[in-house]
């Protein structure tokens, strides 16, 4: 009542000795009323209605008590009136950390850019909040400043496509506008630039976007007719865009292509595999993975073409398509070879000689290293008591076109063995064949009773035994279940043939029923 009639210091005295935040606000509206912007404030502020204080604080223009109070004000209304007054006051982080609170972002990089000179917080706020005139702000902040990439980058993250375009054109950036649209946009975007590069005449980008607009035919004129440091890079998309055409027409040109008969250059085998796969032609990759492989063969890449022959295995099992048996055994002989390492390793060198024995019956097939593995033969062999099959091999190493090549810390031992030769040999080890149960050498991958050809344990190089069957949970090769077991437990976790991690719990013995639900399962007709 003292505050109505005109008594405000008495009735407020008398309203600040009580604890009623009721009557504060009460008291508060009525000070506001009578223009008593500073006492009404005051009210506001001790009833805790902080967004209402800092109103009435700003129309007292007491700008720190606004400052004191911000921590608890809510309203993005007052935080943009006291930013906007920090603005003035040339404050320019406490600005734009009030703009931010208001989530007046446009403001907030406009003051990061304009005044506090700090571009990096900007083009943060613009990736975190995507905010559209923030990111036309930016872009026309690094135009100014000739950084023409990153004006590129903004324009179109603000939905300004054309202008970053004529941007581009305009200064040689055209390859970063393509990088900056990505795999969002339309067709018309990636047609205008696939037309730039092809009057700049650069064919393997004019290529790359002629696919991406869908126009295939022009895509293929043009990646079939790349400099010669293009061509890896110009096929793999070729080979997509073809893949996803399915006109037979392109595909023919490309198949010439790669034969050498548009520039008389025969392109290396991989790249028709690779057309072959995306054609799902799995017949004809499968030819095409066994020349590849016999080409690194030969040139020593063992391990590269062992994982392209067990790559296209699996691909043809999961297409249910017959393997060939030509990439059945040139896979048994490359897995054989690497084993060796492993059982060396493993210290058991009865095995390693085994497997070196079958190696060097297909020595041709590995030219670049004949002499070398001839004589880790020898030695594997003499190391384990295979005397017989070591002096075979070194007789082969005693050869003129291999005698000279032999490593000395070897030469005089092998020459001895030749001449003294001892021919004890330790007596194979036999187990029933799979198929019609007859015994058959461990090491023996063809049955002489029932002549199927059969299937290689991944961990020994043995043929498996239907009583001790397991498989790689991960590519669901075969593996002698004790064996494979023993391996893991030694401490190697991945299988020996596909190279992915493997537990011991994860492998289990499949019996013998089991086996035989598989075979009738399989036997349904291949493609």
């Amino acid at each position: 009542m003292a505050i109505r009639v005109g008594d405000i210091r008495r009735g407020l005295n008398i309203a600040l000795g009580m604890s009623n935040k009721t009557l504060w606000r009460e008291c508060a509206g009525i000070l506001e009323a009578l223009k008593q912007y500073g006492d009404a404030a005051t009210l506001y502020e001790k009833s805790a209605n902080f967004d209402k204080a800092a109103t009435v604080y700003i129309k007292a223009k007491n700008w720190a008590k606004v400052a004191e109070i911000l921590p608890y004000i809510t309203s993005p209304k007052v935080f943009i009136m006291y930013a906007k007054n920090r603005e003035h006051e040339k404050m320019y982080k406490d600005a734009m950390n009030a703009y931010k609170s208001a989530k007046d972002y446009e403001n907030v990089i406009r003051i990061c850019l304009d005044h506090l000179k700090d571009p990096k917080e900007a083009v943060r706020i613009v990736k975190e909040t995507q905010s559209v005139d923030g990111a036309r702000a930016v872009a026309k902040f690094f135009q100014d400043l000739g950084d023409f990439a990153s004006a590129i980058q903004f324009l179109v993250m603000s939905n300004c496509n054309a202008d970053a375009f004529r941007l581009a054109e305009t200064h040689n950036q055209m390859e970063q506008y393509a990088d900056v649209i990505g795999d969002d946009a339309t067709s018309e975007d990636y047609l205008a630039i696939a037309l730039h590069f092809e009057q700049a005449s650069q064919n393997l980008l004019a290529g790359k976007f002629f696919y991406k607009a869908k126009d295939f035919t022009r895509a293929i004129h043009y990646l079939i007719r790349v400099p010669p440091g293009d061509v890896d890079a110009s096929l793999a998309i070729a080979i997509e865009c073809v893949g996803v055409a399915k006109k037979d027409v392109l595909t023919h040109q490309l198949i010439d292509y790669l034969m050498g008969e548009v520039d008389g250059i025969p392109k290396p085998a991989k790249h028709l595999f690779h057309l072959y796969m995306s054609l799902e032609q799995y017949r004809e990759a499968a030819r095409t993975a066994i020349i590849i492989a016999k080409e690194d063969q030969s040139a020593g890449s063992y391990r590269h073409a062992h994982d392209v022959l067990f790559g296209m295995y699996q691909e043809l099992a999961r297409e249910k398509i017959t393997v060939p048996n030509e990439m059945v055994q040139n896979l048994m002989l490359l897995h054989s070879y690497i084993l060796v390492k492993i059982h060396v390793k493993r210290n058991n060198h009865l095995n390693a000689a085994r497997l070196l024995i079958r190696v060097c019956k297909n020595i041709s097939k590995f030219p670049a290293h004949t002499v070398p593995i001839l004589t880790s033969a020898v030695i594997e062999c003499y190391r384990s008591g295979l005397k017989k099959s070591a002096f075979e091999n070194a007789s082969v190493l005693m050869r003129p076109e291999h005698r000279g090549n032999i490593d000395p810390k070897w030469k005089n031992k092998i020459e001895q063995m030749v001449r003294r030769p001892v021919k004890t040999e330790h007596e194979e080890v036999s187990t029933p064949c799979p198929f019609c149960k007859s015994e058959i050498v461990e090491m023996d991958l063809e049955c002489i009773e029932c002549k199927n050809n059969l299937p290689f344990c991944i961990v020994t190089g043995k043929h498996m035994v239907n009583n001790d069957w397991s498989e790689c949970p991960n590519c669901k090769f075969p593996a002698l279940y004790s064996e494979f077991k023993e391996y893991l437990l030694e401490g190697d976790a991945d299988c020996p043939i596909c190279g992915k991690p493997v537990k011991p719990a994860d492998v289990h013995l499949i019996t013998e029923s089991e086996l035989q639900q598989r075979d009738s399962e399989r036997s349904e007709p291949s493609k």
